[in-house]
């Protein structure tokens, strides 16, 4: 039974904004992490490409990417040269340091 002289207060939004604010904290620092692991194996002639490496966050989602003209023909290769890709391992290839990414930034909020 509820007391009518109680006072009940309401902080479902707090703990939403809270949580958001985890997981996006959580997401900027996968993002950081791919970032550094895709700089760490992307082949260097000039380093334009390595440079060109970066990640966007947005909502619930982190982007790798690389933003030369070229970073596509070495990611998937080409007619003439082998791929070597260095997003796609980034990503794929620390899922589980990511997931432990996001539960620390959530656990420790």
């Amino acid at each position: 039974m509820i007391r009518a002289d109680v006072d009940v207060q309401d902080n479902s939004q707090a703990v939403v904004d809270s949580i958001r604010a985890a997981l996006r904290n959580g997401l900027e620092d996968i993002g950081a992490a791919a970032e550094y692991y895709a700089k760490s194996i992307v082949p260097v002639d000039t380093g334009r490409l390595r440079d060109s490496i970066g990640y966007a966050v947005s909502d619930d989602t982190v982007t790798l990417y690389a933003d030369t003209e070229y970073a596509i023909y070495v990611e998937y290769g080409t007619l003439t040269h082998a791929a070597q890709p260095y997003l796609y391992p980034s990503m794929s290839g620390h899922t589980q340091e990511y997931v432990s990414m996001l539960v620390n930034a959530v656990a420790n909020k």
